[in-house]
């Protein structure tokens, strides 16, 4: 059978089994009518250094307006050094980036509530949020180790400040049998609202009570969780499938997956998500999808999906953009934001690669331009109605 044909078979196969998921087909639609142009990418291989420190395993990005910066999470479990952020300058001046557009100027170590770095194997930090003055961060916990995942606020010199709470459907099962996150497809992707009232995160892959993983033949249900900023609790969940993964590999048992690595917000009821699908001598495919939570079922009141799926309405999901398309040799895409504003109006969007630090990865930082609609809306909601958080009462400590 050759590869063409084999491609159609696992397209039909996978459109065959959404329908039987979601029972209404059009709840997976193409966008048409949105303009994406690749502007430029830079790469640090595996083993780059900062301040004597190894650069690696950037698994999310967020972008300060005003300072002109970016913040990326690296996912370094506090084994190579202790866990970190980093502070970047992304020059898109000429509205390009250049291979040596992208400079590395601060690192900033994570402190607990102790004012200490944080112990080896304690968290795995994924996800990364800019309020105005501080960081967001989610972290996927480990199952083996009974490490909880947590989302937590840190000053932008590293120390932590808050904790949110985390619904006890998502908490680590050591058996990871029936119940709970899975090992490293937990909390992965975090996103404010631009007004700031809502925050978003979601599991890369289901919950052991909800469904399973993500094969080639289907995706798997995982769950976006938002929080409500003015009360800091979490008040809404909504059904998110993931496409299955898009190139089984050459042996079954091989490594493949398929997940929600990020979520970046446009307002409360649209959101873009990211895909990486990889099988292990296939390579990667990501893929760029704008949400729509308006005819979603609200979920937060169940706490297992397994034979509830076929009866609820998940998010909508409107494929923008393959990023194979753009013909670079992709790494593991795992983080997104939007970057300035370009010459001519458009928006830049920068996406990130997480290299696990293997010496057969890279650091990988694409630059696109994006022209449409709900850029425009962002743009202006930045300024518009937005709430300083942490003067609202009930905020968690």
């Amino acid at each position: 059978m050759n590869a063409k044909v084999n491609s159609i078979l696992i397209l039909i196969c996978g459109w065959l089994i959404l329908i039987a998921i979601l029972i209404n087909p059009s709840k997976m639609t193409l966008a048409t009518d949105i303009r994406f142009d690749l502007i430029g990418q830079v790469i640090f291989p595996t083993g780059f250094l900062f301040e004597e420190t190894e650069v690696g395993g950037l698994s999310g990005i967020t972008y300060s307006p005003d300072q002109q910066v970016y913040y990326a999470i690296s996912d370094d479990r506090s084994s190579k050094a202790p866990a970190r952020f980093y502070t970047l300058k992304i020059d898109l001046s000429s509205d390009t980036l250049s291979a040596d557009g992208v400079n590395i100027i601060d690192e900033i170590t994570l402190l607990n509530s102790l004012g200490e770095p944080f112990p080896a194997m304690s968290l795995d930090p994924e996800g990364i949020a800019f309020t105005g003055d501080s960081v967001l961060i989610s972290s996927e916990g480990d199952v083996q180790r009974s490490q909880p995942p947590f989302i937590k606020e840190f000053s932008l010199d590293g120390q932590e400040i808050r904790s949110f709470p985390i619904p006890d459907k998502f908490q680590a099962t050591v058996e990871e049998k029936e119940w709970g996150i899975r090992n490293n497809l937990a909390l992965e992707s975090l996103t404010l609202t631009p007004d700031q009232h809502y925050l978003f995160t979601a599991t890369e892959n289901a919950l052991v009570q909800d469904g399973k993983t993500a094969s080639p033949t289907a995706g798997s249900p995982c769950r976006i969780l938002r929080y409500n900023m003015e009360t800091g609790q979490p008040d809404q969940e909504f059904l998110y499938i993931t496409d299955p993964i898009v190139t089984a590999p050459r042996f079954p048992t091989n490594f493949q997956i398929n997940g929600l690595v990020d979520l970046l917000a446009l307002d409360e009821n649209h959101l873009l998500a990211l895909e990486r699908s990889f099988a292990l001598g296939v390579g990667n495919t990501i893929k760029l999808f704008k949400l729509s939570l308006d005819a979603a079922d609200r979920i937060q009141g169940i706490d297992r999906l397994q034979g509830e799926i076929a009866d609820l309405s998940p998010v909508r999901k409107t494929l923008l953009l393959n990023l194979n398309t753009l013909n670079l040799r992709l790494d593991n895409i795992e983080g997104l934001t939007w970057g300035s504003i370009l010459s001519d109006g458009r928006r830049s969007l920068i996406l990130i690669s997480d290299n696990n630090f293997n010496s057969l990865q890279f650091t990988q930082i694409i630059t696109l331009a994006v022209e449409m609609e709900e850029v425009r809306k962002y743009s202006k909601k930045r300024t518009e109605n937005s709430i300083s958080y942490r003067k609202a009462g009930n905020y968690p400590v």
